[in-house]
């Protein structure tokens, strides 16, 4: 059984340590040597609410892309994101990159473009795995990072999950 090597951005609006803290404990049954960035509070993109928590997974998984995406919408719809009377995101969590497939799979986009557009998902992702190429842009997430421009507003937020500290302030 091979593994793959997978990145996932995930955020929250709502309740948000309880609802990032229920993801990473869903993922942890998903994922093999999971690793996770610090956690970022910004504001919303795209969308009129209040701030977001971000932080970026990575771990192996022996479950196929399709499989794997199909498994992060069951604990998106367990944290409420589906459900009719919601009000924000309480939680989403969205494959950034897996093993270095570039393309359309589908519908999902690899590696997803919200990499490159959004600080929430750049830094996170150039903090957990600098050295990491970006399949498209033939560059690590380290020096995506360094030369970013993007006008975005990220503040590192103190957040532990089962006791370890995932950000220091």
């Amino acid at each position: 059984m091979s593994l793959n090597r997978v990145y996932l951005g995930l955020g929250s609006n709502i309740d948000r340590e309880r609802h990032l803290t229920a993801g990473l404990d869903a993922l942890a049954e998903v994922l093999q040597d999971m690793r996770c960035s610090a956690v970022f509070e910004s504001q919303a993109v795209g969308i009129k609410s209040g701030p977001f928590f971000n932080l970026v997974v990575t771990g192996l998984t022996a479950l196929p892309l399709m499989e794997l995406d199909r498994r992060l919408k069951f604990i998106e719809a367990d944290n409420g994101r589906y459900a009719p009377e919601r009000k924000g995101l309480p939680l989403d969590i969205d494959v950034l990159m897996y093993n270095d497939l570039h393309g359309s799979f589908d519908g999902l986009v690899l590696p997803r473009a919200e990499i490159l557009k959004n600080a929430f998902v750049l830094w996170p992702l150039a903090l957990i795995a600098p050295d990491l190429l970006h399949p498209g842009a033939g560059k690590t997430m380290g020096q995506l990072w360094a030369g970013a421009q993007i006008g975005q507003i990220l503040a590192p937020v103190p957040f532990e999950w089962h006791g370890r500290q995932l950000t220091s302030v």
